[in-house]
C-alpha cells in the first residue's frame, strides 16, 4: 500500500515531510514519470538526468524501507489521447523512431540505476486507444514492446507491467454502450507480467456502494496475470458535477478493500497522500487537475481527514496477514 510522490506543494521540504508521514501508512511508493523529453531530445543522457532528478530521492525512499513502483509514461497523464506536453511543445511525437529511442534508453537507465520492484512501460493503454488517434496507440504499443525486449536483453528485469483504466474497460470513460474489457491490451502488450489497474470511479458512479462486486474481477477475467491498483482514489470535495465528502471517501476505502480482496491484489497505490494546494503549483494549472486535488487522506497542511484512520486500519490488517 502506498502513494505517489506528488506533494501538496512542490518544495523539497514538503516532500521530505510527506515521506516522514508515511511511516506506518505505506510500504510502497510510486514514481509516475512523464519523461523529461526536452532534456532527452536535447542530447542529455538518461543517466545524467536520473542522477540529477531521481537517484537521491529514490535512495531516501528505499532507505525508509519503501518498495518502488516506477511508471515510464508514454502519453499525457491528464489527456490520454495526446502526446505528453513536453513533446507537444517541441512538435514531436512518440510515433517518431528517434523519440522512441530516447524512451527506450531512459527505461533501461531507470532499471539499472533505480532498480524498481515493478516497472511500468505504458499507462492506461485502453484509454489511449479509446480516445486517441490510432497512430498514437500504435506507437505506444511499438515503443513499450521494444523497451521490454531491451530490458530482457540487458539481464534480469523488474516485474514489467502496463496499466489499464478500469472505468474505460467497463465502457464508462468515455461512455460506451457495453462492457469493453481489456483483451486487446493483453494481446498487444504480451511482455506484461502484472496488470496495473487505474481507477477513479467517482467519474462514473455517484456512490461508492454503486460499484459492482466484480468491478475488478470482471476486467481481469481471462487474464492469468496478478494485478495491483497503480493509481486511483475518491475525492473529499465537490468539484463541478462531482458531489463528494470526507465521509464518502471513507466509504470508498472500505469498498475498495473488498474489491482488492476479491482479486487477491498485490498492492494498491493512492494517487496522492495529501490534497494538492493548487495555488502553490505553477500556473496555469491543467484544467482537469482540480478533479484530482482532494484525493488525499490528509489535507494540504497534513491534517488528518476521516479516511486516514480507515487507511491505517487497512494497512495494519495487510501487515498482520
Amino acid at each position: 500500500m502506498g502513494f505517489f510522490t506528488l506533494p501538496p506543494r512542490p518544495t523539497v521540504d514538503t516532500v521530505l515531510h510527506m515521506v516522514d508521514e508515511w511511516k506506518g501508512r505505506a510500504d510502497l511508493v510510486a514514481i509516475h514519470d512523464e519523461l523529461p523529453w526536452k532534456d532527452l531530445l536535447s542530447g542529455m543522457s538518461a543517466d545524467a538526468i536520473l542522477d540529477r532528478d531521481k537517484v537521491q530521492l529514490v535512495n531516501l525512499l528505499k532507505g525508509k524501507g519503501l518498495k518502488l513502483y516506477f511508471m515510464a509514461d508514454l502519453t499525457d497523464g491528464l489527456s490520454r489521447g495526446e502526446d505528453a506536453p513536453q513533446l507537444r511543445d517541441l512538435g514531436r511525437s512518440i510515433a517518431e523512431p528517434a523519440v522512441q529511442r530516447v524512451y527506450r534508453d531512459y527505461v533501461l537507465a531507470v532499471s539499472r540505476k533505480l532498480a524498481p520492484d515493478q516497472l511500468g512501460l505504458a499507462a492506461e493503454t485502453n484509454l489511449t486507444r479509446a480516445i486517441g488517434p490510432p497512430a498514437l496507440y500504435a506507437a505506444e504499443v511499438q515503443a513499450a514492446n521494444a523497451a521490454a525486449a531491451d530490458l530482457r536483453a540487458a539481464g534480469p528485469t523488474p516485474t514489467l507491467l502496463i496499466s489499464v483504466q478500469v472505468e474505460t474497460a467497463w465502457g464508462k470513460l468515455p461512455a460506451r454502450p457495453a462492457f469493453a474489457g481489456i483483451a486487446e491490451d493483453l494481446r498487444d502488450f504480451p511482455f506484461a507480467q502484472m496488470l496495473g489497474l487505474s481507477s477513479y470511479p467517482y467519474f462514473a458512479f455517484s456512490q461508492p456502494e454503486d460499484l459492482p462486486a466484480d468491478y475488478y474481477s470482471r476486467v481481469l477475467q481471462g487474464s492469468p496475470l496478478p494485478a495491483m491498483v497503480t493509481e486511483g482514489g475518491w475525492p473529499t470535495a465537490t468539484q463541478g458535477t462531482i458531489q463528494s465528502s470526507p465521509e464518502k471517501q471513507t466509504r470508498y476505502l472500505e469498498v475498495q478493500a473488498r474489491l482488492l480482496d476479491s482479486i487477491h491484489a498485490r498492492g494498491v497505490v493512492q494517487l496522492i497522500y495529501a490534497d494538492l494546494d493548487l495555488s502553490a503549483w505553477p500556473q496555469p494549472i491543467p484544467p482537469s487537475l482540480p478533479l484530482f486535488a482532494s484525493l488525499g487522506i490528509v489535507d494540504p497542511q497534513f491534517q488528518p481527514k476521516a479516511g486516514l484512520r480507515t487507511w491505517e486500519s487497512l494497512f495494519a490488517r495487510a501487515w498482520s496477514g
